[in-house]
């Protein structure tokens, strides 16, 4: 005799896919959305601008550094806002982890750069920042193997190898390889997830 108490087997599976729904979308929920890496690009590619001025040029890392926190602040607010929508705070799961992957490679990142300066070494400068940028970017895209993650991990790889040529080049290509990567690639990539961002979106509500 069947139980009035039986749940039916397809409420289990409804639940667990809306389980399995629910984790992916939280997942991918700590990666940066499209709209911050073109926000973060428009950033970039300002601030290189503005440092190719003559009369602006004595003052390029000033400029940058400016550019960084901007960039930052810019960045924060549109995820934050995203998460918002999502019913998630800023900082928890895997955003949270997100960010303590960051943390490290820009730290050293910040001390490397008084280093230099102090040492008068200023010439290394924009290799260091895109090496160890592109090193937190790695870092952090390993959380997960989601679509976005991967994207962000190809940016990663490339702002390193933009870092390798930026030692190799001379003091007056600096402002162009930190435009190219700080502007051009966060531009790029942040058009090619919020692509991958549309596209999810679109499939879970067919």
């Amino acid at each position: 005799m069947r139980s009035n108490n039986t749940v039916a087997i397809h409420s289990h599976a409804l639940g667990t896919l809306n389980y399995i729904r629910a984790s992916i979308e939280a997942a991918g929920a700590c990666a940066v959305p499209g709209t911050a890496g073109i926000a973060m690009g428009a950033v970039g590619i300002f601030s290189a601008i503005l440092a190719s001025i003559p009369e602006l040029a004595a003052y390029w890392m000033a400029i940058w550094l400016i550019a960084a926190a901007m960039a930052s602040a810019v960045g924060a607010a549109l995820i934050a806002r995203q998460r918002s929508r999502g019913g998630l705070t800023l900082y928890s799961g895997p955003a949270r982890k997100f960010v303590l992957c960051l943390a490290p490679a820009l730290l050293a990142g910040a001390v490397l750069t008084g280093v230099l300066w102090q040492a008068g070494e200023s010439r290394l400068v924009p290799g260091a920042w895109l090496l160890l940028y592109g090193c937190a970017v790695l870092s952090a895209s390993m959380m997960t193997g989601t679509a976005i993650m991967r994207l962000i991990g190809v940016m990663g790889t490339l702002f390193v190898l933009f870092g390798v040529v930026a030692f190799e080049l001379p003091p007056r290509w600096h402002n162009l390889i930190l435009g190219l990567g700080f502007g051009m690639l966060h531009l790029v990539f942040g058009v090619l997830i919020g692509r991958v961002n549309r596209g999810e979106s679109a499939e879970w509500q067919t």
